[in-house]
């Protein structure tokens, strides 16, 4: 760990404001599109940032340094953010994945497409589709962790998944059909 950030952790734990306001300035920006990513809406988004970055400070003296500060910190806000959603989130029926792989559509190029375009394809999933979503594609974890987090089970959210993929790829054709892409 940097000595600055060493010195920063320290600043926090004795309540330096200074300190705490750089910490915030530092990491901010990044966790808000991590933020972004679970919600719906900008003040959605900034309430749970706002949420996550006074667990940080309140938290701050269990940070032992296994990992980097800003992977610690960005666990805590993806936790915020999905404890946050937890009451909305409304689970569909679980889909058969075999039923899903036997949907046949055609494989569209993703390079078609810009970033902003896509994110936003992904924020009009449903929400339990766009959780999951993130977590696995985006997030990097696996079904099991994804399962432990939301208090599921693994199929389900394996083919919360894969329904998210199947709406993308529907969103992606009738995107491409409308506007003459490919």
């Amino acid at each position: 760990m940097p000595l600055d950030e060493k010195q920063l952790i320290k600043g926090c734990l004795k309540g330096d404001r200074h300190a705490q306001e750089s910490l915030y300035q530092q990491f901010a920006s990044q966790m808000y599109v991590v933020c972004l990513r679970y919600t719906k809406a900008q003040q959605e988004a900034e309430d749970v940032l706002q949420e996550s970055f006074i667990k940080v400070y309140k938290q701050l003296k269990n940070f032992k340094g296994n990992s980097s500060l800003f992977f610690w910190i960005k666990r805590i806000v993806i936790n915020t953010a999905l404890n946050h959603q937890r009451s909305k989130l409304y689970l569909y029926p679980m889909v058969d994945i075999e039923d899903l792989s036997q949907t046949r559509t055609t494989p569209t190029n993703l390079s078609e497409y810009s970033m902003d375009e896509l994110l936003q394809m992904i924020k009009e999933l449903p929400q339990s589709s766009q959780v999951i979503f993130n977590l696995y594609a985006i997030e990097g974890y696996k079904h099991r962790e994804i399962a432990e987090m939301l208090e599921i089970n693994e199929g389900t959210s394996k083919s919360q998944y894969a329904r998210a993929k199947q709406l993308l790829q529907d969103k992606m054709q009738e995107t491409k059909k409308n506007y003459g892409r490919g």
